[in-house]
């Protein structure tokens, strides 16, 4: 008995530490400065693709995101998760479905009207956003850290004396 109880608590705990992912059927796919395109008979998990964009005419059970390309979800296309693109376009066509948000930052979001988003639909087009949100930050850490330069440096100068006490008094 208490060995099919180990057996049992193993299975139980195995279970629980194997990620789904990796039980999953579908593959992530992942890419740089190489165009990825999800064929009609194809079926993945998280496509992601930097300095490249994706074309998608088959399913994608989880999120499609690009930073510097385009994300083309073509007719007959079936996207579960997100779609997001940084400095980048989103176009979706007739027939295509997206279960989760739409969102285009620092570019714009084309949607026929016959395709389906689930979500939001947010598209921030120009590049200042892309400056707002991403460089600002970095400014005033850098302004923060020149503060506490400044404040260590002051601290360790030398207190000045004033001119009066170093004159000697004549008795």
């Amino acid at each position: 008995m208490t060995r099919l109880f180990s057996v049992c608590a193993f299975s139980i705990l195995v279970a629980a530490l194997v990620p789904s992912t990796a039980l999953a059927a579908t593959a992530d796919r992942f890419q740089m400065n190489n165009d990825i395109q999800i064929q009609a008979n194809e079926k993945v998990g998280d496509v992601t693709c930097l300095n490249c964009s994706i074309r998608v005419l088959g399913r994608v059970a989880g999120d499609v995101t690009t930073i510097n390309g385009n994300i083309v979800a073509e007719q007959g296309a079936s996207i579960s998760g997100d779609v997001t693109t940084v400095r980048g376009n989103a176009l979706v066509e007739n027939g295509a479905q997206i279960a989760g948000d739409l969102t285009a930052i620092a570019g714009s979001v084309r949607r026929d009207p016959q395709a389906s988003v689930g979500g939001d639909v947010a598209s921030l087009n120009g590049g200042g956003w892309v400056f707002l949100i991403f460089l600002v930050p970095f400014a005033v850490l850098g302004g923060i850290v020149a503060l506490i330069i400044w404040l260590i440096q002051r601290s360790r100068q030398p207190a000045t004396v004033p001119a009066y006490t170093l004159r000697k008094t004549s008795v």
